[in-house]
Protein backbone atom coordinates (compact mmCIF):
# COMPACT_ATOMS: atom_id res chain seq x y z
CA UNK A 1 0.00 0.00 0.00
CA UNK A 2 1.48 3.46 -0.92
CA UNK A 3 2.31 5.90 1.86
CA UNK A 4 0.24 9.09 2.29
CA UNK A 5 1.40 12.48 1.05
CA UNK A 6 3.75 14.34 3.36
CA UNK A 7 2.46 17.60 4.91
CA UNK A 8 3.67 20.78 3.20
CA UNK A 9 3.49 23.11 6.21
CA UNK A 10 4.17 22.63 9.87
CA UNK A 11 1.21 21.79 12.08
CA UNK A 12 -1.12 21.09 9.18
CA UNK A 13 -3.55 18.20 9.25
CA UNK A 14 -3.68 15.57 6.58
CA UNK A 15 -6.77 15.52 4.43
CA UNK A 16 -8.77 12.51 3.45
CA UNK A 17 -7.81 12.84 -0.19
CA UNK A 18 -4.16 12.52 0.77
CA UNK A 19 -4.79 8.88 1.81
CA UNK A 20 -5.18 6.28 -0.92
CA UNK A 21 -8.33 4.24 -0.36
CA UNK A 22 -7.92 0.55 0.24
CA UNK A 23 -10.28 -1.69 -1.56
CA UNK A 24 -13.06 -2.95 0.65
CA UNK A 25 -12.05 -0.72 3.56
CA UNK A 26 -14.40 1.53 5.41
CA UNK A 27 -13.71 5.27 4.92
CA UNK A 28 -12.03 6.91 7.84
CA UNK A 29 -13.56 10.22 8.99
CA UNK A 30 -11.00 12.96 8.42
CA UNK A 31 -11.39 16.72 8.79
CA UNK A 32 -12.50 18.74 5.74
CA UNK A 33 -10.46 21.47 4.04
CA UNK A 34 -12.22 24.21 6.00
CA UNK A 35 -11.65 22.40 9.25
CA UNK A 36 -8.03 21.81 8.33
CA UNK A 37 -7.35 25.47 7.45
CA UNK A 38 -3.92 26.63 8.59
CA UNK A 39 -3.80 28.54 11.80
CA UNK A 40 -2.37 32.08 12.04
CA UNK A 41 1.40 32.31 12.00
CA UNK A 42 1.59 33.66 15.52
CA UNK A 43 -0.23 30.60 16.81
CA UNK A 44 1.63 28.17 14.68
CA UNK A 45 4.10 26.01 16.44
CA UNK A 46 7.41 24.93 15.11
CA UNK A 47 6.67 21.33 15.91
CA UNK A 48 5.50 19.29 12.98
CA UNK A 49 2.58 16.99 13.47
CA UNK A 50 3.40 13.35 13.44
CA UNK A 51 1.17 11.33 11.22
CA UNK A 52 0.92 7.60 11.59
CA UNK A 53 -0.25 5.55 8.67
CA UNK A 54 -3.11 3.21 9.35
CA UNK A 55 -2.30 -0.47 9.53
CA UNK A 56 -2.75 -2.24 6.21
CA UNK A 57 -5.74 -4.45 5.85
CA UNK A 58 -4.96 -8.12 6.14
CA UNK A 59 -5.22 -10.12 2.96
CA UNK A 60 -7.07 -12.87 4.73
CA UNK A 61 -9.66 -10.40 5.95
CA UNK A 62 -10.10 -9.03 2.44
CA UNK A 63 -10.62 -12.50 1.07
CA UNK A 64 -13.31 -13.21 3.62
CA UNK A 65 -15.06 -9.94 2.80
CA UNK A 66 -14.44 -8.42 6.22
CA UNK A 67 -13.60 -4.75 6.56
CA UNK A 68 -10.12 -3.94 7.74
CA UNK A 69 -10.13 -2.00 10.97
CA UNK A 70 -8.36 1.36 10.67
CA UNK A 71 -5.56 2.15 13.04
CA UNK A 72 -5.87 5.05 15.43
CA UNK A 73 -4.16 8.27 14.34
CA UNK A 74 -2.01 10.33 16.62
CA UNK A 75 -2.99 13.96 15.96
CA UNK A 76 -0.92 16.86 17.19
CA UNK A 77 -2.55 19.02 19.83
CA UNK A 78 -3.89 22.28 18.39
CA UNK A 79 -3.40 25.67 20.01
CA UNK A 80 -6.14 27.01 22.24
CA UNK A 81 -7.39 29.59 19.68
CA UNK A 82 -7.80 27.01 16.93
CA UNK A 83 -11.24 25.40 16.88
CA UNK A 84 -11.24 21.67 17.38
CA UNK A 85 -12.61 19.49 14.61
CA UNK A 86 -16.13 18.19 15.14
CA UNK A 87 -16.40 14.67 16.49
CA UNK A 88 -18.00 12.02 14.43
CA UNK A 89 -20.18 9.36 15.94
CA UNK A 90 -18.34 6.13 16.47
CA UNK A 91 -19.87 2.93 15.28
CA UNK A 92 -21.74 1.20 18.10
CA UNK A 93 -19.87 -1.76 19.54
CA UNK A 94 -21.55 -5.10 19.93
CA UNK A 95 -22.39 -5.80 23.53
CA UNK A 96 -21.63 -9.14 25.09
CA UNK A 97 -24.67 -11.15 26.00
CA UNK A 98 -25.12 -11.10 29.76
CA UNK A 99 -26.94 -13.97 31.41
CA UNK A 100 -28.94 -12.80 34.40
CA UNK A 101 -28.03 -14.44 37.70
CA UNK A 102 -30.88 -15.89 39.65
CA UNK A 103 -31.37 -14.87 43.22
CA UNK A 104 -30.86 -18.39 44.55
CA UNK A 105 -27.87 -19.14 42.34
CA UNK A 106 -24.43 -19.10 44.00
CA UNK A 107 -22.19 -16.17 43.28
CA UNK A 108 -19.47 -17.00 40.70
CA UNK A 109 -16.67 -15.86 42.99
CA UNK A 110 -18.05 -17.80 45.92
CA UNK A 111 -18.52 -20.87 43.77
CA UNK A 112 -14.90 -20.65 42.63
CA UNK A 113 -13.66 -20.42 46.21
CA UNK A 114 -15.82 -23.40 47.13
CA UNK A 115 -14.14 -25.42 44.40
CA UNK A 116 -10.73 -24.58 45.84
CA UNK A 117 -11.83 -25.81 49.26
CA UNK A 118 -13.06 -29.06 47.77
CA UNK A 119 -9.76 -29.55 45.99
CA UNK A 120 -7.85 -28.97 49.21
CA UNK A 121 -10.05 -31.45 51.05
CA UNK A 122 -9.58 -34.09 48.39
CA UNK A 123 -5.83 -33.72 48.63
CA UNK A 124 -6.06 -34.66 52.30
CA UNK A 125 -7.74 -37.95 51.65
CA UNK A 126 -5.56 -40.96 52.36
CA UNK A 127 -6.73 -42.82 49.27
CA UNK A 128 -5.47 -40.48 46.58
CA UNK A 129 -5.25 -42.55 43.42
CA UNK A 130 -1.95 -42.63 41.59
CA UNK A 131 0.11 -40.68 44.14
CA UNK A 132 2.23 -41.66 47.12
CA UNK A 133 1.34 -40.41 50.56
CA UNK A 134 3.48 -38.60 53.10
CA UNK A 135 3.10 -40.08 56.58
CA UNK A 136 4.13 -37.88 59.52
CA UNK A 137 5.02 -40.16 62.44
CA UNK A 138 4.36 -39.36 66.07
CA UNK A 139 6.92 -40.41 68.66
CA UNK A 140 4.71 -43.08 70.23
CA UNK A 141 4.57 -44.98 66.92
CA UNK A 142 8.35 -45.35 66.84
CA UNK A 143 8.52 -46.32 70.51
CA UNK A 144 5.73 -48.86 70.01
CA UNK A 145 7.29 -50.48 66.92
CA UNK A 146 10.95 -49.61 66.22
CA UNK A 147 10.64 -51.05 62.70
CA UNK A 148 7.63 -48.88 61.81
CA UNK A 149 9.82 -46.77 59.50
CA UNK A 150 9.89 -49.64 57.02
CA UNK A 151 6.17 -50.57 57.19
CA UNK A 152 4.75 -47.99 54.75
CA UNK A 153 5.66 -49.74 51.47
CA UNK A 154 5.98 -47.21 48.60
CA UNK A 155 4.95 -44.17 50.65
CA UNK A 156 7.26 -41.57 52.19
CA UNK A 157 7.87 -40.93 55.90
CA UNK A 158 8.42 -37.53 57.52
CA UNK A 159 9.91 -37.06 61.00
CA UNK A 160 9.35 -33.68 62.70
CA UNK A 161 12.13 -32.28 64.84
CA UNK A 162 9.93 -32.60 67.93
CA UNK A 163 9.68 -36.36 67.32
CA UNK A 164 13.46 -36.65 67.45
CA UNK A 165 13.51 -34.51 70.59
CA UNK A 166 11.02 -36.78 72.36
CA UNK A 167 13.00 -39.86 71.30
CA UNK A 168 16.04 -38.37 72.98
CA UNK A 169 14.06 -37.77 76.18
CA UNK A 170 12.91 -41.41 76.40
CA UNK A 171 16.16 -43.20 75.54
CA UNK A 172 17.38 -43.54 79.14
CA UNK A 173 16.39 -46.48 81.29
CA UNK A 174 15.92 -50.25 81.08
CA UNK A 175 12.23 -50.28 80.17
CA UNK A 176 10.90 -51.60 76.87
CA UNK A 177 10.10 -48.04 75.76
CA UNK A 178 13.69 -46.93 76.39
CA UNK A 179 15.09 -49.90 74.49
CA UNK A 180 12.82 -49.18 71.53
CA UNK A 181 13.84 -45.51 71.54
CA UNK A 182 17.52 -46.47 71.44
CA UNK A 183 16.90 -48.94 68.63
CA UNK A 184 15.13 -46.26 66.57
CA UNK A 185 18.03 -43.87 67.17
CA UNK A 186 20.52 -46.46 65.92
CA UNK A 187 18.38 -47.11 62.84
CA UNK A 188 18.16 -43.40 62.03
CA UNK A 189 21.91 -43.02 62.51
CA UNK A 190 22.53 -45.83 60.02
CA UNK A 191 20.17 -44.20 57.51
CA UNK A 192 21.72 -40.72 57.67
CA UNK A 193 25.33 -41.91 57.64
CA UNK A 194 27.31 -40.85 54.54
CA UNK A 195 24.45 -38.58 53.45
CA UNK A 196 25.01 -35.00 52.29
CA UNK A 197 22.63 -32.05 52.64
CA UNK A 198 21.20 -32.42 49.14
CA UNK A 199 20.29 -36.04 49.81
CA UNK A 200 18.62 -35.04 53.08
CA UNK A 201 16.40 -32.56 51.23
CA UNK A 202 15.62 -35.01 48.42
CA UNK A 203 14.82 -37.83 50.85
CA UNK A 204 16.82 -40.83 52.07
CA UNK A 205 15.78 -44.17 50.51
CA UNK A 206 14.32 -46.41 53.20
CA UNK A 207 15.67 -49.44 51.34
CA UNK A 208 19.21 -48.31 52.14
CA UNK A 209 19.55 -50.83 54.99
CA UNK A 210 18.26 -53.78 52.97
CA UNK A 211 14.51 -53.46 53.58
CA UNK A 212 13.31 -54.19 50.07
CA UNK A 213 9.62 -53.78 50.95
CA UNK A 214 10.20 -50.13 51.92
CA UNK A 215 10.29 -48.29 48.58
CA UNK A 216 9.66 -44.78 49.89
CA UNK A 217 11.95 -42.08 51.25
CA UNK A 218 12.63 -40.64 54.69
CA UNK A 219 12.41 -36.87 55.18
CA UNK A 220 13.51 -34.84 58.18
CA UNK A 221 12.32 -31.41 59.22
CA UNK A 222 15.19 -29.18 58.09
CA UNK A 223 13.46 -25.79 58.41
CA UNK A 224 10.95 -24.03 60.59
CA UNK A 225 7.41 -25.02 59.63
CA UNK A 226 5.08 -22.08 60.23
CA UNK A 227 1.35 -22.72 60.47
CA UNK A 228 -1.58 -21.10 62.21
CA UNK A 229 -3.06 -23.16 65.03
CA UNK A 230 -6.48 -22.60 66.59
CA UNK A 231 -6.53 -20.10 69.40
CA UNK A 232 -6.21 -21.68 72.81
CA UNK A 233 -3.76 -24.42 71.83
CA UNK A 234 -0.42 -23.99 73.64
CA UNK A 235 2.26 -23.36 71.04
CA UNK A 236 5.03 -24.95 73.10
CA UNK A 237 3.40 -28.35 73.56
CA UNK A 238 5.02 -31.16 71.59
CA UNK A 239 1.78 -32.56 70.15
CA UNK A 240 0.67 -29.12 68.94
CA UNK A 241 4.03 -28.51 67.26
CA UNK A 242 3.68 -31.78 65.36
CA UNK A 243 0.17 -30.74 64.30
CA UNK A 244 1.60 -27.44 63.06
CA UNK A 245 4.14 -29.36 60.96
CA UNK A 246 1.36 -31.44 59.40
CA UNK A 247 -0.65 -28.34 58.51
CA UNK A 248 2.43 -26.63 57.04
CA UNK A 249 3.31 -29.67 54.92
CA UNK A 250 -0.25 -29.83 53.65
CA UNK A 251 -0.05 -26.19 52.57
CA UNK A 252 3.33 -26.73 50.87
CA UNK A 253 2.17 -29.85 49.01
CA UNK A 254 -1.51 -29.25 48.18
CA UNK A 255 -1.72 -32.05 45.64
CA UNK A 256 -0.45 -34.77 47.98
CA UNK A 257 -2.01 -36.65 50.87
CA UNK A 258 -0.26 -35.76 54.16
CA UNK A 259 -1.39 -38.10 56.96
CA UNK A 260 -0.53 -38.01 60.66
CA UNK A 261 0.10 -41.44 62.22
CA UNK A 262 -0.20 -41.59 66.00
CA UNK A 263 -1.12 -44.06 68.73
CA UNK A 264 -2.42 -41.17 70.85
CA UNK A 265 -6.22 -41.09 70.57
CA UNK A 266 -6.55 -37.49 71.80
CA UNK A 267 -3.98 -36.27 69.30
CA UNK A 268 -5.87 -37.92 66.46
CA UNK A 269 -9.08 -36.27 67.67
CA UNK A 270 -7.41 -32.84 67.74
CA UNK A 271 -6.01 -33.40 64.25
CA UNK A 272 -9.43 -34.27 62.84
CA UNK A 273 -10.95 -31.26 64.61
CA UNK A 274 -8.41 -29.09 62.76
CA UNK A 275 -9.29 -30.72 59.45
CA UNK A 276 -6.09 -32.78 59.27
CA UNK A 277 -6.15 -36.48 58.33
CA UNK A 278 -4.96 -38.75 61.14
CA UNK A 279 -4.75 -42.53 61.44
CA UNK A 280 -3.79 -45.13 63.99
CA UNK A 281 -0.82 -47.42 63.39
CA UNK A 282 -2.38 -50.67 62.15
CA UNK A 283 0.62 -52.48 60.71
CA UNK A 284 1.23 -54.41 63.92
CA UNK A 285 -2.37 -55.65 64.00
CA UNK A 286 -2.58 -59.35 63.29
CA UNK A 287 -6.30 -59.28 62.59
CA UNK A 288 -8.75 -56.49 61.87
CA UNK A 289 -11.54 -58.45 63.56
CA UNK A 290 -10.67 -60.59 66.57
CA UNK A 291 -13.78 -62.68 65.97
CA UNK A 292 -11.80 -64.25 63.12
CA UNK A 293 -9.02 -65.33 65.49
CA UNK A 294 -8.11 -69.00 65.30
CA UNK A 295 -10.02 -70.88 68.03
CA UNK A 296 -8.38 -74.31 67.61
CA UNK A 297 -11.79 -76.02 67.47
CA UNK A 298 -14.09 -76.73 64.53
CA UNK A 299 -17.40 -78.54 64.35
CA UNK A 300 -17.77 -81.19 61.67
CA UNK A 301 -20.83 -81.07 59.39
CA UNK A 302 -23.62 -83.55 60.04
CA UNK A 303 -22.94 -85.38 56.76
CA UNK A 304 -19.20 -85.66 57.43
CA UNK A 305 -19.10 -89.46 57.57
CA UNK A 306 -21.31 -89.79 54.48
CA UNK A 307 -18.90 -87.72 52.40
CA UNK A 308 -15.61 -88.77 54.02
CA UNK A 309 -16.18 -92.31 55.27
CA UNK A 310 -16.21 -94.17 51.95
CA UNK A 311 -12.51 -95.16 51.88
CA UNK A 312 -11.86 -94.63 55.59
CA UNK A 313 -9.07 -96.54 57.33
CA UNK A 314 -8.81 -97.06 61.09
CA UNK A 315 -6.24 -98.58 63.44
CA UNK A 316 -5.13 -98.40 67.07
CA UNK A 317 -1.81 -97.35 68.56
CA UNK A 318 -0.45 -97.11 72.09
CA UNK A 319 1.37 -93.81 72.67
CA UNK A 320 2.59 -92.49 76.02
CA UNK A 321 0.74 -95.23 77.88
CA UNK A 322 -2.56 -94.43 76.18
CA UNK A 323 -4.40 -96.45 73.54
CA UNK A 324 -5.85 -94.26 70.79
CA UNK A 325 -7.80 -94.93 67.62
CA UNK A 326 -6.70 -93.31 64.37
CA UNK A 327 -8.85 -92.62 61.29
CA UNK A 328 -7.60 -91.76 57.81
CA UNK A 329 -10.36 -89.93 55.95
CA UNK A 330 -10.53 -88.24 52.55
CA UNK A 331 -12.98 -85.61 51.39
CA UNK A 332 -13.66 -81.96 50.48
CA UNK A 333 -13.75 -80.72 54.10
CA UNK A 334 -10.16 -81.75 54.88
CA UNK A 335 -8.26 -78.79 53.26
CA UNK A 336 -9.93 -76.37 55.68
CA UNK A 337 -8.41 -78.15 58.72
CA UNK A 338 -5.08 -77.51 60.44
CA UNK A 339 -2.66 -79.82 62.25
CA UNK A 340 -3.44 -80.21 65.99
CA UNK A 341 -6.87 -78.68 65.51
CA UNK A 342 -9.69 -80.29 67.47
CA UNK A 343 -12.81 -81.52 65.67
CA UNK A 344 -16.06 -82.70 67.17
CA UNK A 345 -19.41 -84.03 66.05
CA UNK A 346 -22.33 -84.19 68.48
CA UNK A 347 -25.30 -85.90 66.80
CA UNK A 348 -28.77 -84.87 67.91
CA UNK A 349 -30.12 -88.40 67.47
CA UNK A 350 -28.66 -89.56 70.78
CA UNK A 351 -25.53 -91.23 69.37
CA UNK A 352 -22.19 -90.97 71.12
CA UNK A 353 -20.29 -87.74 70.34
CA UNK A 354 -17.06 -87.86 68.37
CA UNK A 355 -14.02 -85.91 69.62
CA UNK A 356 -10.70 -86.07 67.77
CA UNK A 357 -7.55 -84.15 66.94
CA UNK A 358 -6.03 -83.64 63.49
CA UNK A 359 -2.57 -85.22 63.43
CA UNK A 360 -1.64 -85.17 59.73
CA UNK A 361 -2.90 -83.46 56.57
CA UNK A 362 -1.90 -84.40 53.04
CA UNK A 363 -4.05 -82.70 50.43
CA UNK A 364 -7.61 -83.92 50.92
CA UNK A 365 -6.54 -86.71 53.28
CA UNK A 366 -6.21 -86.31 57.05
CA UNK A 367 -5.40 -88.53 60.02
CA UNK A 368 -7.65 -88.03 63.06
CA UNK A 369 -6.77 -89.28 66.56
CA UNK A 370 -9.39 -89.85 69.23
CA UNK A 371 -8.95 -88.06 72.55
CA UNK A 372 -8.62 -89.17 76.12
CA UNK A 373 -11.65 -88.40 78.24
CA UNK A 374 -10.39 -86.21 81.07
CA UNK A 375 -13.92 -85.60 82.31
CA UNK A 376 -13.83 -89.05 83.97
CA UNK A 377 -12.45 -89.33 87.50
CA UNK A 378 -10.05 -92.12 86.57
CA UNK A 379 -8.29 -89.75 84.15
CA UNK A 380 -8.14 -86.78 86.53
CA UNK A 381 -5.04 -84.58 86.47
CA UNK A 382 -3.84 -83.78 90.03
CA UNK A 383 -7.43 -84.22 91.15
CA UNK A 384 -8.87 -81.95 88.44
CA UNK A 385 -11.33 -83.20 85.82
CA UNK A 386 -12.65 -81.44 82.73
CA UNK A 387 -16.07 -79.88 83.18
CA UNK A 388 -16.81 -79.11 79.54
CA UNK A 389 -15.70 -79.96 76.02
CA UNK A 390 -13.14 -77.15 75.70
CA UNK A 391 -11.46 -78.06 79.00
CA UNK A 392 -11.14 -81.65 77.80
CA UNK A 393 -9.43 -80.41 74.62
CA UNK A 394 -7.10 -78.22 76.69
CA UNK A 395 -6.05 -81.08 79.00
CA UNK A 396 -5.28 -83.27 75.98
CA UNK A 397 -2.88 -80.58 74.79
CA UNK A 398 -1.36 -79.92 78.21
CA UNK A 399 -0.67 -83.60 78.89
CA UNK A 400 0.79 -84.25 75.43
CA UNK A 401 4.62 -84.28 75.70
CA UNK A 402 4.94 -83.63 71.95
CA UNK A 403 3.35 -80.19 72.24
CA UNK A 404 6.02 -77.64 73.12
CA UNK A 405 3.96 -74.45 72.84
CA UNK A 406 0.34 -74.09 74.00
CA UNK A 407 -1.92 -71.04 74.15
CA UNK A 408 -5.17 -70.90 76.12
CA UNK A 409 -7.61 -68.03 75.66
CA UNK A 410 -10.81 -67.43 77.55
CA UNK A 411 -12.74 -65.05 79.73
CA UNK A 412 -12.41 -64.91 83.50
CA UNK A 413 -13.38 -68.11 85.27
CA UNK A 414 -12.90 -70.56 82.39
CA UNK A 415 -10.16 -72.47 84.27
CA UNK A 416 -7.04 -71.47 82.33
CA UNK A 417 -4.74 -71.08 85.34
CA UNK A 418 -6.14 -74.08 87.23
CA UNK A 419 -5.73 -76.46 84.28
CA UNK A 420 -2.20 -75.23 83.53
CA UNK A 421 -1.07 -75.52 87.15
CA UNK A 422 -2.61 -78.98 87.59
CA UNK A 423 -0.96 -80.25 84.40
CA UNK A 424 2.36 -78.75 85.48
CA UNK A 425 2.29 -80.37 88.94
CA UNK A 426 1.32 -83.75 87.46
CA UNK A 427 4.20 -83.71 84.95
CA UNK A 428 6.77 -82.33 87.41
CA UNK A 429 5.99 -84.34 90.55
CA UNK A 430 4.36 -87.49 89.14
CA UNK A 431 5.69 -88.28 85.66
CA UNK A 432 8.83 -86.12 86.19
CA UNK A 433 8.93 -84.95 82.57
CA UNK A 434 10.06 -81.51 83.73
CA UNK A 435 12.29 -80.34 86.57
CA UNK A 436 10.25 -77.42 87.87
CA UNK A 437 7.48 -74.96 87.10
CA UNK A 438 8.40 -71.36 86.29
CA UNK A 439 5.63 -68.78 86.54
CA UNK A 440 5.86 -65.23 85.22
CA UNK A 441 3.54 -62.42 84.22
CA UNK A 442 3.50 -58.78 83.21
CA UNK A 443 3.44 -56.44 86.20
CA UNK A 444 0.81 -54.02 84.89
CA UNK A 445 -1.51 -52.78 87.67
CA UNK A 446 -5.25 -52.52 87.12
CA UNK A 447 -5.61 -49.38 89.24
CA UNK A 448 -3.18 -47.03 90.96
CA UNK A 449 0.37 -48.27 91.49
CA UNK A 450 1.17 -49.02 95.14
CA UNK A 451 4.85 -48.15 94.73
CA UNK A 452 8.00 -50.18 95.34
CA UNK A 453 7.74 -53.58 97.00
CA UNK A 454 10.32 -54.83 99.52
CA UNK A 455 12.16 -58.14 99.51
CA UNK A 456 13.76 -60.42 96.97
CA UNK A 457 12.63 -61.02 93.40
CA UNK A 458 10.13 -63.71 94.41
CA UNK A 459 8.86 -61.60 97.32
CA UNK A 460 8.35 -58.65 95.01
CA UNK A 461 6.45 -60.86 92.55
CA UNK A 462 4.34 -62.40 95.34
CA UNK A 463 1.47 -59.86 95.20
CA UNK A 464 1.23 -60.32 91.44
CA UNK A 465 0.85 -64.09 91.82
CA UNK A 466 -2.28 -64.09 93.95
CA UNK A 467 -4.14 -66.05 91.27
CA UNK A 468 -1.65 -68.92 91.51
CA UNK A 469 -1.85 -68.95 95.29
CA UNK A 470 -5.63 -69.25 95.09
CA UNK A 471 -5.39 -72.14 92.64
CA UNK A 472 -2.73 -73.87 94.74
CA UNK A 473 -5.11 -73.84 97.69
CA UNK A 474 -7.68 -75.64 95.56
CA UNK A 475 -5.15 -78.20 94.33
CA UNK A 476 -3.73 -78.80 97.85
CA UNK A 477 -7.03 -79.82 99.37
CA UNK A 478 -6.52 -83.13 101.15
CA UNK A 479 -8.92 -85.68 102.47
CA UNK A 480 -7.34 -85.31 105.89
CA UNK A 481 -5.34 -88.55 105.91
CA UNK A 482 -2.04 -86.81 106.43
CA UNK A 483 -3.32 -84.24 108.90
CA UNK A 484 -1.78 -80.83 109.27
CA UNK A 485 1.76 -82.19 108.98
CA UNK A 486 0.94 -83.92 105.71
CA UNK A 487 -0.64 -80.83 104.19
CA UNK A 488 2.29 -78.67 105.28
CA UNK A 489 4.80 -81.12 103.79
CA UNK A 490 2.86 -81.22 100.52
CA UNK A 491 2.75 -77.46 100.33
CA UNK A 492 6.48 -77.21 101.00
CA UNK A 493 7.18 -79.78 98.28
CA UNK A 494 5.02 -77.92 95.77
CA UNK A 495 6.53 -74.56 96.68
CA UNK A 496 10.01 -75.95 96.19
CA UNK A 497 9.17 -76.91 92.59
CA UNK A 498 7.48 -73.62 91.65
CA UNK A 499 9.66 -70.60 90.87
CA UNK A 500 8.29 -67.12 90.32
CA UNK A 501 10.37 -64.99 87.97
CA UNK A 502 10.11 -61.45 86.68
CA UNK A 503 9.98 -60.63 82.99
CA UNK A 504 12.58 -57.92 83.46
CA UNK A 505 15.36 -60.49 83.91
CA UNK A 506 14.43 -63.00 81.20
CA UNK A 507 16.69 -61.72 78.45
CA UNK A 508 19.67 -64.00 77.84
CA UNK A 509 18.35 -66.94 79.87
CA UNK A 510 17.81 -70.51 78.62
CA UNK A 511 15.27 -72.84 80.26
CA UNK A 512 16.00 -76.58 80.02
CA UNK A 513 13.33 -79.14 81.00
CA UNK A 514 11.09 -76.45 82.48
CA UNK A 515 7.32 -76.05 82.53
CA UNK A 516 7.00 -72.31 81.83
CA UNK A 517 3.64 -70.61 82.45
CA UNK A 518 3.16 -67.04 81.17
CA UNK A 519 0.07 -65.59 82.81
CA UNK A 520 -1.78 -62.47 81.58
CA UNK A 521 0.00 -62.84 78.25
CA UNK A 522 -2.44 -60.45 76.56
CA UNK A 523 -0.45 -57.55 78.07
CA UNK A 524 2.73 -58.54 76.22
CA UNK A 525 3.82 -56.91 72.99
CA UNK A 526 4.82 -59.14 70.05
CA UNK A 527 8.47 -58.30 70.69
CA UNK A 528 8.24 -59.26 74.38
CA UNK A 529 6.48 -62.48 73.43
CA UNK A 530 9.27 -63.33 71.01
CA UNK A 531 11.83 -62.69 73.74
CA UNK A 532 10.10 -65.13 76.10
CA UNK A 533 9.40 -67.91 73.60
CA UNK A 534 12.99 -67.91 72.37
CA UNK A 535 14.18 -68.65 75.95
CA UNK A 536 12.99 -72.26 75.58
CA UNK A 537 15.70 -74.90 75.61
CA UNK A 538 15.51 -78.69 75.09
CA UNK A 539 12.58 -80.38 76.83
CA UNK A 540 10.79 -77.14 77.78
CA UNK A 541 7.06 -76.54 77.40
CA UNK A 542 5.67 -72.99 77.30
CA UNK A 543 2.07 -72.10 78.15
CA UNK A 544 0.57 -68.69 77.37
CA UNK A 545 -2.64 -67.82 79.22
CA UNK A 546 -4.74 -64.72 78.80
CA UNK A 547 -7.92 -62.92 77.89
CA UNK A 548 -7.57 -60.44 75.04
CA UNK A 549 -10.65 -58.58 76.30
CA UNK A 550 -8.71 -57.46 79.41
CA UNK A 551 -5.66 -55.56 78.11
CA UNK A 552 -4.06 -53.11 80.55
CA UNK A 553 -0.91 -52.14 78.61
CA UNK A 554 -1.11 -48.72 76.92
CA UNK A 555 -1.23 -48.66 73.10
CA UNK A 556 -2.03 -52.39 72.93
CA UNK A 557 -5.29 -53.59 71.42
CA UNK A 558 -6.87 -56.95 70.82
CA UNK A 559 -5.45 -57.01 67.32
CA UNK A 560 -1.90 -55.98 68.26
CA UNK A 561 -1.47 -58.02 71.45
CA UNK A 562 1.43 -60.44 71.63
CA UNK A 563 -0.98 -63.24 72.56
CA UNK A 564 -2.99 -62.70 69.38
CA UNK A 565 0.29 -62.57 67.48
CA UNK A 566 1.54 -66.00 68.61
CA UNK A 567 -1.88 -67.66 68.23
CA UNK A 568 -1.99 -66.63 64.59
CA UNK A 569 1.66 -67.42 63.83
CA UNK A 570 1.83 -70.84 65.52
CA UNK A 571 -1.40 -72.29 64.15
CA UNK A 572 -0.83 -75.39 62.07
CA UNK A 573 2.58 -76.23 63.58
CA UNK A 574 2.88 -79.90 64.53
CA UNK A 575 4.29 -79.13 68.02
CA UNK A 576 1.90 -76.41 69.12
CA UNK A 577 -1.77 -76.16 69.95
CA UNK A 578 -4.43 -73.65 70.86
CA UNK A 579 -7.83 -73.81 72.55
CA UNK A 580 -10.28 -71.00 73.24
CA UNK A 581 -12.23 -71.74 76.41
CA UNK A 582 -15.78 -70.45 76.09
CA UNK A 583 -17.67 -71.58 79.18
CA UNK A 584 -16.99 -70.20 82.65
CA UNK A 585 -16.76 -72.67 85.52
CA UNK A 586 -15.80 -70.43 88.45
CA UNK A 587 -19.28 -69.78 89.84
CA UNK A 588 -22.73 -68.81 88.68
CA UNK A 589 -22.13 -65.29 89.97
CA UNK A 590 -18.93 -64.91 87.92
CA UNK A 591 -20.62 -66.32 84.81
CA UNK A 592 -23.56 -63.95 85.12
CA UNK A 593 -21.26 -60.98 85.74
CA UNK A 594 -19.24 -61.82 82.61
CA UNK A 595 -22.42 -61.82 80.54
CA UNK A 596 -24.20 -58.72 81.83
CA UNK A 597 -21.35 -56.40 82.86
Amino acid sequence: MPLPKLPSKPATLLLAKDYPKASGANPVPFPTEEEAAPAPKKAATKTAAKAVAPAPAAKTAAKKGEAAKPSALKVAKLPDDVPAPPRTKAAPQARAKVTPIKADAPHPAKHKAHEVVLKSASSRKADVVGSTKLFVLDTNVLMHDPSSLFRFEEHDVFLPMMTLEELDNHKKGMSEVARNARQVSRTLDALVSNTDDDAMDAGIPLSKLGNKDAKGHLFFQTKVQVADLPQGLPQGKADNQILAVVRSLEAEQPGRAVVLVSKDINMRIKARAMGLPAEDYFNDHVLEDTDLLYSGIVQLPDDFWNKHGKDMESWQENKHGQSSTFYRVTGPFIPSLLVNQFVFLEPTSGEAPFYAQVKQINGKTAVLQTLRDYSHNKNSVWGVTARNREQNFALNLLMNPECDFITLLGQAGTGKTLLALAAGLAQVLETKLYNEIIVTRVTVPVGEDIGFLPGTEEEKMGPWMGAFDDNLEVLNKSDGEGGEWGRAATQDLIRSRIKIKSLNFMRGRTFVNKFLIIDEAQNLTPKQMKTLVTRAGPGTKILCLGNIAQIDTPYLTEGSSGLTYVVDRFKGWAHSGHVTLARGERSRLADHASDVL
